[in-house]
């Protein structure tokens, strides 16, 4: 992974998620040492959340990652459906 930085975070840990990607990041010069971005294109960060915890944080990304895929699965459940619907009027 090539280095990055946001507001003086360097990020380490990234998970891709469909088209969303999250990161986190560290920082030994902010009293919250780390933080959980959404991020958008590598360089678009969004909706952090900051802890000074290492352990908070990991397991903030890692429910960010897993509250992103639900929703993608739920998404794609009501293709589906959609798709199950329209499939069963054109044979009426």
């Amino acid at each position: 992974m090539e280095k990055r930085v946001n507001q003086g975070y360097e990020i380490v840990q990234s998970i891709e998620v469909g088209t969303s990607e999250f990161v986190l990041g560290v920082s030994q010069y902010h009293p919250e040492q780390f933080v959980t971005w959404k991020c958008s294109g590598k360089t678009d960060y969004y909706w952090g959340h900051y802890t000074d915890s290492l352990l908070k944080a990991t397991k903030d990304l890692c429910e960010r990652a897993l509250e992103e895929i639900a929703y993608l699965e739920q998404r794609e459940q009501r293709k589906g459906t959609k798709r199950e619907i329209q499939k069963t009027e054109q044979e009426r």
